[in-house]
């Protein structure tokens, strides 16, 4: 049997973004509902930095160019959202490359952007495509 990582905080986030399209619906700028999330997590108890700068790293050294996650929440999982009509490729890559610059282990991408919420959970080094 798989482990499924950061169960609890994971389900924990994705019930939040489910509350938030529920009453906001599809439609919104990304920038919406990434405020909408905003106080939705602090209802929710879940601990969250929204634009968390992160570092990268490359040949065990810190690059200049750092990148902004949307959220990072529990301090362990970065959160991605989208307000699009369907999630492409590339916000997968993104998502992944994300993850693997950070060591993190959990990504979400989770997408506004549909009738109904939309999410993918992303693990560190599983291959997407």
């Amino acid at each position: 049997m798989t482990e499924i990582i950061y169960k609890e905080e994971s389900y924990k986030i994705i019930g939040s973004c489910m509350k938030v399209h529920a009453k906001l619906g599809a439609g919104f700028l990304e920038s919406v509902y990434q405020e909408a999330l905003e106080k939705q997590f602090t209802k929710d108890g879940i601990p969250y930095v929204r634009e968390k700068i992160l570092k990268i790293q490359f040949d065990g050294e810190t690059l200049k160019k750092t990148f902004k996650a949307d959220f990072v929440c529990y301090e362990k999982i970065i959160l991605e959202l989208k307000a699009a009509i369907f999630i492409h490729r590339d916000n997968f890559l993104q998502t992944q490359n994300y993850l693997n610059a950070t060591q993190f282990k959990l990504g979400l991408l989770v997408n506004f952007g549909e009738s109904s919420l939309k999410y993918k959970r992303l693990i560190n080094g599983k291959s997407i495509y």
